[in-house]
Formats: C-alpha cells, structure tokens, sequence
C-alpha cells in the first residue's frame, strides 16, 4: 500500500495577490502524518490556522476563499492542485497576508518547487477514498455538472463551453497525475475583456495583469471603451476591431484554457481532505460547483468511513484453502475462513462465504438462523492469524491464541447466503510474539462487526 508523503523540506514563493494587488509571500512546510493540509497567516495576532477543507470554503467568486473564525485566504487552488497532483498528503502552508500570490497564473512554480526540494515518504498509509459507484452533481441553472465514475486511480476530463467566438468549446484529459508537470501545470488562468470591469468595481483583480492572465477579447466594443479599460488595466491603447487572446506569451496549448480548468478542479477537489480513486468528468466547471461538489464527496466519506475492500470474484485467490489448512491449525467445523485475496505488510483481506449447511445455524437459531457473533470475531482472528503466520518460516510449528478482546460491535445480523469481508491489519508491529490487530467483517458496502483483539503467538512444543 501507499504511504503518506510530505515534502523533504520547506520552499517559499513570492508575488503579487490577484485581487490585493499586495506582495505576498507563501511558505509550504513539512508537516507529520495524517495532518493534511493547513494554512497558517502568519501576518496576524496569535498566527491562525485555517483547515483547507471544503467545508472552510466561503467564497468562489474568480477563485476559492477558505475562513475560520473571520481569517480568510483566498486563491489557493493552484497552490492545492500541485500539491494533491505531486501526492503530497500533508503540508503547513504559511501565508504573510490574505491571499496566496497569483505569479504567473498557473500552478507551474508550486510544481517546480515541489519537485525541487523533493518529498519524503511516511510511515502511515494513504487512505484513498475508493470510488465504487457513480456519483454526480448538477447545477441546472447553469448547466454544470461534475460526475465521478470508478477508476483505478484519479482521474480527469474537463469540458468547457462558453458562448464566445474565440473560446467556444474545448475539452482536456489527464490520465495520470504523473502527467501534471508537464501537461496541466503551467495553463494559466483567464479571463474575458466583459468581465474586467465589474470585477474592478467589485474590488476584484487588483493585481492582475498580462503577466499572470489570459485576456481573452471576443466581443467589439467602441475604441474609446477600449482605451479606458486598457488605461485602467495599465496597458498600451489596441486595436478595438482585432479579436482575440491579449496576452505578452502565446499560449502554451490551443486549449490552455481548457487545462486550466482541468488545474482548478483538482485544486478544488483537493479540499477533500482525502485522495479519491476514480475518474472525474467536468462539465462546464467552476469553483462553485467545485466546492459543492467538494462538500457532498466530504459527506458520502464520512457515511463510508470505513470502506469496504474491493472483491473481484474472478480474481485467483492469494492464498486458497490448502494454502489456509498449512498455516492454521482449524479444521472443520471451526476452520471460518474460505480463501485470502489480498495481502500487504500490515493487512489481510479474507472470506467467508456463509451458507446454509454451517453446523452452528442447527440451534443458532432453528427458525432464524444467525451467525454467531463470537464466530465472527473467531473468523477476523484466523484472518489476522494467517498474515502473521504466513511471514514465519514453518508456520505449522506455531499456534495464536487470544489475549484481549476489545472495542467489539456488532452492526446488523450474518444470515446464510452472505459473503463476509474480513480487513484485518496490525495496531503495531509484532513485538516478542505479541500482536495487536484492528478487524471488520463487511457484509457488501456495510460493517456488520468490528473488534481490536491482541493474540499471542507461541511455538509449539
């Protein structure tokens, strides 16, 4: 299994703000296991910390504003996208004002730094969020729409479509995340000639320029409108019959602006609070949506905390039952689990096909016939008992047995005709023959039961 990343040391970037015009400056630090994402301004008393999480997010208006308790940091998504795409899981971020700088309008320089100091791998897993259904958000009043389908690793494409000559439609792809360095990461953000003026009169945009924006011209005004927007930007006076990109570089790719979309859902979809594998599908998307979809995902994790693992019943077992009889001493009736499918250094997945002809169903219960929740635990111990077993050399020469049973829940009844999960992975590791292993038994997408049990193993004499 993957482990969490963090960077090997802290880098610091400096700029402009977007819409503070200010000159900022932004520090990523290492930060331990499990911490996740966290911004940090350091220009106020008592220098508050803010989650950067979805739920944190208060405004999306040209850009994502996370607050806490009235601080506010705006314009973090490119700063967000380079960290979740480069799969670093936990950060202190340290900003000397209101708002991440905008440098040149794109995530490139958080990517390059990022892979210039380098990341470091930790000791704790990195928990995906497994997508395992189809789940979508609609906003129909503006036609967007952010669908996600499963996938074997994280996943984008992004559509775009605006009723402009210049940028009509476009459509963007990354496969990969290992791609985004190169193919995502320097599409800077954009904007239209129509939207520059309310913006200003919204106290927006202070800091944008040519240097860190697309402008994008597509819709003829008169040459004197022209010449005091271009006075007002602080630009030289154009041509008000040339449409088209106004911009000091050409573009990086025909759909630049299609990839920069692609740059903010990620950014966005970073607020998560946990790396997802599946494959997002953008329609028209903006930080609105984004968010709003950033939040419901939030909730379906905090339904499925505890996913289950993944079963393909096509898939050759890891350890069959002749493989399960060399290395546990049970045999029938008390032999509970069918075949191993998955394996790691610290976690078993099992299973137990539950039918009909088990011995316990003849007086547990006659008219009802229920698993007896003690067997299940029974059943997670033998799980835990064959990823310890199978790491020694003859494993027939040892036996586990129970030393503490803890924390046990069950959640609804086994019944014949079920197929049980067990996950089984160890608290710490293995120290003089003594184990300690967290357990659940699925029964589909639900946990039926849970227990934390410390067994003994002790060599046979």
């Amino acid at each position: 299994m993957l482990k969490q990343k963090t960077l090997k040391e802290s880098f610091s970037l400096s700029g402009k703000g977007l819409h503070t015009g200010l000159n900022l400056t932004v520090t990523f630090n290492p930060a331990p296991e499990n911490h996740g994402y966290k911004i940090q301004r350091i220009d106020l008393d008592g220098q508050p910390i803010i989650d950067a999480v979805a739920d944190n997010v208060t405004e999306t208006t040209r850009g994502t504003v996370l607050s806490k308790n009235g601080v506010k940091v705006s314009t973090v998504e490119h700063g967000m996208a380079a960290l979740y795409a480069l799969g670093i899981d936990n950060c202190l971020i340290q900003v000397d004002g209101p708002e991440f700088p905008i440098l040149d309008g794109s995530a490139k320089y958080y990517a390059e730094a990022i892979e210039r100091v380098g990341t470091v791998e930790q000791e704790a897993i990195k928990d995906f969020y497994i997508i395992k259904q189809k789940i979508e958000f609609r906003d129909e009043r503006t036609g967007s729409s952010i669908i996600v389908l499963p996938d074997e690793q994280f996943s984008l494409n992004v559509l775009v479509s605006y009723d402009s000559t210049i940028l009509p439609n476009q459509f963007a792809t990354l496969e990969t995340m290992d791609k985004f360095a190169t193919e995502v990461a320097a599409s800077r953000t954009f904007v239209f000639v129509r939207e520059i003026e309310p913006l200003l009169q919204a106290g927006l945009i202070k800091g944008g320029d040519l240097d860190n924006a697309i402008v994008i011209y597509e819709r003829e005004m008169t040459q004197e409108n022209y010449d005091k927007l271009a006075d007002v930007m602080g630009v030289p006076h154009m041509d008000a019959s040339k449409l088209g990109y106004i911009n000091h570089k050409p573009l990086v790719w025909p759909n630049e602006c299609a990839r920069h979309k692609l740059l903010d859902v990620i950014g966005d979809l970073a607020l998560i609070g946990k790396p997802i594998k599946g494959r997002i599908i953008a329609t028209r998307p903006g930080h609105t949506i984004n968010n709003k979809f950033a939040r419901q995902m939030r909730k379906e994790i905090r339904l499925h905390e505890i996913q289950a693992p993944i079963y393909d019943i096509n898939r050759a077992p890891l350890m069959d039952v002749n493989r399960i009889r060399e290395l546990l001493p049970h045999r029938y009736p008390f032999q509970l689990v069918d075949k191993v499918i998955e394996i790691g250094a610290n976690y078993i997945v099992g299973v137990k096909n539950v039918t009909a002809n088990e011995p316990f169903f003849v007086g547990h219960f006659p008219q009802e016939p229920v698993m007896p929740g003690v067997l299940q635990i029974e059943a997670m111990a033998q799980t835990g008992g064959l990823l310890v077993l199978n790491s020694v050399d003859e494993p027939e020469r040892y036996s586990t047995y129970f030393l503490k049973i803890d924390g046990v829940k069950f959640r609804q009844k086994v019944v014949p005709g079920d197929t049980l999960l067990f996950r089984v992975e160890l608290l710490a590791p293995i120290r003089r023959g003594i184990s300690s292993m967290k357990g659940y038994v699925f029964v589909g997408e639900k946990v039926v039961c849970e227990a934390e049990f410390t067994a003994q193993i002790v060599k046979n004499k």
